[in-house]
């Protein structure tokens, strides 16, 4: 039979004023799905269902349903059997509380089960043989066994069907238990001579939705004679038994009678329960019709037993009884405490009548015997107060001072109203804190703090201490970093503040050259309620750190016009030849500079000035020293470790702009050159190797092709005639210059390394070399120079020096 689990979830009421909820969910719903939105129906806030530790309690040792506290919902925490859990109760519901600390709260919440269509009407046995003699009169009764369906309500057994119905018809019988009773009453008269075993489906149909059914097969064979069936002398018998009661007790004897005679009048007593435990907790003698106790039953389990006896006879015929068994209940279960919440620590200036400890009792008998009280010490600066649904509290009643007492063990007794009285009792041990009236006290007065710039990120700073002489938690103090600006950005972008050890961090890398010092306040609170707090002032200087390398400020270099400083050939000992300027954006002996001469054409004819930077002739200038002079000074600071930095320098060793001009004309290739030195390296490399190949090549090919030639056209008596190189003169000129020089420039309109650029001079005593230029000095460091606009175009000019 396919089964089909109808899935539904509806709210059936709730009362948030009344401190209660009811939700209505199907059976054998998933785990994890919703109940309810709890924090909604209760109407509280789902802030306070964490604050106040909410928390789900149940007297039973099962939870089906959890809270969560971050949503405010209840879902399913198991998958909840109705039949297992409540077998034929109805409604079947789950109840439990919703307890909330700080204040005290508690709300009931009913969660009812409703029942699915998840079980079939079944048999407990799947056939049944009756032998029914010939003779039986129409309108016998024969009582068939009854199916059980675990569900309830419209899914619960509704009919039954019997086939064929041509000698039988089914009676159903309404019981004081709700359940009904199937007799099958003889409608027609049975004749052993034309069928002598008959056979019959009986069918069991429940409501749900699809209808779910369930068979057993009636086996009948026909006897002779036997006309009277057993009859009981009473319907309904009734008896009491107390709880605990050994097994065997005699709880009563059943009595039915036949009027038939011999073995037709043998009556046969038995138990025709099928839903429920009465067959394991009860025996029936199927003689005597005593019942007697198989098993122990509890009152706080079941207070009363219906059982269902049948009288049989040996011709099948048979007639049915009920017995009422009432349990007595006798005081035998103690009070039991539950603590639902409890404070362990009080202030000493707490309120009277505050909620201290709530406590559940209860008592599982009924009656007198289920009525507890509860006491504590009347000494003892408390009450215990009653609430309803066996809920108790304990409240201050009175002023607590922790200087008298810093500590009280209360012992609460629960008795019950029973006889004799049974109790429990439970100890409670309360702790007296004391009070927040002292602030935070720092060490000193204001602090200050020394950090080197470049730090890194985090690093410690320094630490500030503050003490509290209030105790525990009053007493524990936080450190927090006061709102303030420090040059318009906020100081919590500079450093920050440990709140449990009060270690200053810096939150970012300083730089001495952009912030020097600032100061902060940072704030001591202890953790008292309120808390109690006081400042302190904290400055923090930056110390520097050599991490600047001096900067070149004159002279520039840059990718420009070639710059020389013009020593005449005249120039004494001592003669200024320039100034290097530098400059060192450090402080102190960090950004004290020295200048060496760290290389030179001739090293014997300049000095730098260690402290000044100036550079001086040392000697007499001789026609001997060469025009062009490089000198390489190096700047170096006094930090630890120190930086430095380079710069060229130019000299031109001349009396006059034509003299030295050839000698500079290849500063700007020597330039490129050194810029270019790793490229040229790698690509001369490749080129040398590649020439030395087609050289070979080559001679080898002249040598062949000039032999060949030689043993065509050689004739000895030709004449020899000398050969002169092209453009080559001898004849002398009357300049300075002895032969012709002719000089080319091409430059393009976005080159910065081409050969020649015109400039302006720094000073007199620098000269601009660009040999394109047939000008004069006077006129060249006037004129705007063409070539450096960017759109130039390609411009070859050529021009002669004699």
């Amino acid at each position: 039979m396919r089964r089909q689990v109808l899935f539904f979830m509806s709210v059936l009421s709730f009362s948030s004023a009344a401190g209660q909820a009811s939700y209505s969910i199907p059976e054998e719903m998933a785990k994890g799905s919703l109940v309810g939105n709890i924090a909604q129906d209760l109407g509280l806030d789902v802030k306070r269902l964490k604050s106040g530790k909410a928390r789900i309690y149940t007297r039973d040792s099962g939870e089906y349903v959890e809270l969560n506290k971050e949503r405010g919902v209840l879902l399913i925490k198991d998958r909840i059997d109705r039949e297992a859990l409540c077998r034929k109760t109805s409604p079947c519901a789950l109840n439990f509380q919703i307890i909330l600390e700080n204040p005290m709260e508690f709300y009931g919440v009913t969660v009812e089960i409703v029942d699915i269509n998840d079980n079939s009407p079944t048999f407990e046995k799947s056939r049944m043989h009756f032998k029914i003699s010939e003779s039986a009169s129409i309108g016998a009764k024969f009582v068939l066994e009854r199916a059980v369906d675990h569900d309830v309500g419209i899914n619960d057994l509704q009919a039954y069907g019997l086939k064929p119905s041509e000698n039988f018809a089914l009676t159903l019988h309404n019981k004081a238990d709700g359940n009904k009773n199937i007799e099958m009453i003889l409608q027609k008269p049975l004749d052993r001579e034309k069928r002598e075993v008959m056979s019959l489906v009986l069918t069991a149909v429940d409501g749900g939705e699809p209808q779910m059914t369930g068979t057993m097969h009636i086996e009948i064979t026909v006897l002779d004679v036997n006309d009277n069936a057993p009859i009981f002398t009473q319907s309904t018998y009734k008896a009491t038994i107390t709880e605990n009661s050994p097994v065997g007790t005699m709880v009563a004897t059943v009595k039915a009678s036949d009027a038939d005679f011999g073995s037709n009048g043998k009556i046969l007593y038995s138990i025709t329960n099928t839903l429920d435990d009465v067959r394991d907790l009860f025996l029936v003698n199927e003689e005597t019709g005593e019942v007697r106790l198989a098993a122990n039953v509890d009152f706080e389990k079941q207070k009363t037993f219906l059982i269902n006896l049948l009288a049989s006879d040996d011709g099948g015929l048979t007639d049915s009884c009920k017995l009422i068994v009432d349990v007595e209940d006798v005081n035998d279960n103690k009070p039991d405490i539950t603590i639902m919440s409890k404070s362990n620590v009080i202030p000493e200036d707490i309120k009277a009548n505050t909620v201290v400890t709530m406590i559940n009792v209860e008592d599982l008998d009924s009656s007198e015997n289920g009525e507890v009280n509860c006491f504590i010490d009347e000494n003892l600066p408390f009450i215990m107060k009653t609430s309803t649904n066996h809920f108790f509290t304990l409240v201050t009643g009175g002023d607590m001072d922790r200087e008298r007492a810093s500590e009280y063990k209360i012992s609460i007794v629960c008795s019950d109203k029973g006889a004799p009285s049974l109790s429990s009792s439970v100890t409670l041990t309360l702790q007296i804190s004391d009070v927040n009236d002292n602030s935070p006290v720092f060490e000193s007065k204001s602090y200050e703090a020394y950090m080197i710039e470049n730090n890194t990120p985090g690093v410690s700073v320094f630490t500030v201490k503050a003490h509290d002489v209030d105790w525990n938690q009053n007493a524990r103090v936080s450190y927090i970093l006061e709102d303030y600006s420090v040059n318009g950005v906020p100081v919590s972008s500079y450093v920050s503040v440990s709140a449990d050890s009060g270690v200053i961090h810096a939150v970012r890398s300083f730089d001495y050259e952009q912030i020097k010092d600032f100061q902060f306040h940072v704030k001591a609170q202890d953790g008292g309620s309120p808390p109690l707090s006081s400042n302190v002032t904290v400055k923090i200087m930056i110390q520097d750190q050599n991490d600047n390398a001096p900067q070149v400020l004159y002279p520039v270099q840059t990718g420009g016009p070639l710059v020389a400083e013009m020593v005449p050939r005249s120039a004494d000992v001592g003669y200024l030849v320039t100034k290097v300027v530098a400059v060192d954006v450090d402080s102190g002996q960090n950004a004290w500079l020295s200048y060496k001469l760290q290389k030179a054409t001739d090293r014997a004819l300049f000095e730098v000035g260690l402290q000044n930077g100036e550079i001086r002739t040392i000697r007499q200038v001789t026609d001997k020293d060469a025009v062009k002079q490089r000198l390489t000074v190096v700047v170096e600071d006094n930090g630890q470790p120190s930086r430095s930095a380079t710069v060229n320098v130019n000299v031109a060793v001349a009396d006059s702009f034509p003299e030295v001009l050839s000698e500079f004309t290849d500063f700007a290739h020597d330039k490129e050159y050194n810029d270019n030195l790793t490229f040229y390296l790698v690509l001369a490399l490749a080129v040398v190797s590649f020439l030395f190949i087609t050289c070979l090549v080559v001679i080898i090919s002249v040598k062949i092709y000039r032999w060949r030639q030689s043993r065509i056209l050689y004739h000895p008596s030709l004449p020899v005639i000398p050969y002169y190189p092209p453009r080559y003169s001898d004849t002398l000129g009357s300049g300075t210059l002895q032969h012709v020089y002719n000089y080319e420039v091409c430059r393009t309109t976005d080159s910065r390394k081409s050969d020649c650029k015109f400039g302006r001079a720094a000073s007199q005593n620098v000269l601009m070399m660009d040999p394109s230029s047939t000008g004069t000095m006077q006129r060249i460091q006037s004129e705007k120079n063409i070539l450096d606009e960017p759109d130039s175009p390609l411009e070859v000019r050529r021009f002669h020096l004699i």
